[in-house]
């Protein structure tokens, strides 16, 4: 409960704090993809149950001859990769986390569609809410592998503390501003999670 106040809290004020440049980046995004200006997806929240998770759009909606959208590095523009580099595409999650539905901090929500791909292990990542920012994005973002983030992601739960999410913040802001694991290599974002290797 404590926990929920200081979200609630912080989103709120930060929410407040940075209406210009909500504001800003909503023009930007309108002048450079149109609408809609907000993208919505349907990820895994607590104990798995699904809810609509908001971000600033970066990708255009280009389709090939058969209507299907083409692959994220051929609609990701420049203006897209300079939002997702510093997060500020991540803004509009400032509503997930007053609706409750998301935290600060927590393991990052995943797709829906991953869901059955999970080992025991790796489903307790939803122990807990999913966060705008999490233990594992502070230990390479996107650049680790899926294994090594889920590993980080059950660390978290078995270890949280508000002192351990406030080091996340801190570390947080260095990534942002350093602009540290934007992506996978060889990737325009990250590569979907498939499953769990069999030996």
């Amino acid at each position: 409960m404590f926990k929920r106040t200081l979200d609630f809290s912080l989103a709120l004020t930060v929410l407040i704090l940075l209406l210009p440049v909500y504001l800003l980046v909503a023009y930007k995004v309108k002048r450079n993809f149109g609408s809609p200006v907000i993208f919505r997806q349907t990820r895994s929240g607590l104990n798995g149950k699904p809810f609509k998770i908001y971000k600033f759009r970066t990708m255009s909606d280009e389709r090939d001859a058969q209507g299907k959208l083409l692959a994220d590095e051929y609609r990701l523009t420049d203006f897209g990769k300079k939002l997702r580099a510093t997060s500020l595409d991540e803004l509009p999650q400032l509503w997930n986390v007053l609706r409750g539905e998301m935290s600060i901090v927590g393991p990052r929500p995943q797709l829906m569609e991953y869901m059955p791909l999970y080992s025991p292990e790796q489903f307790r990542r939803h122990l807990v809410l999913p966060g705008l920012t999490g233990y594992a994005q502070v230990n390479g973002r996107n650049s680790i592998s899926w294994q090594k983030r889920f590993e980080l992601d059950t660390w978290y739960v078995d270890n949280r503390t508000l002192w351990l999410d406030l080091i996340i913040l801190i570390k947080t802001v260095k990534m942002v501003i350093g602009m540290h694991g934007i992506c996978a290599e060889g990737e325009a974002t990250m590569s979907r999670f498939k499953g769990n290797v069999k030996l």
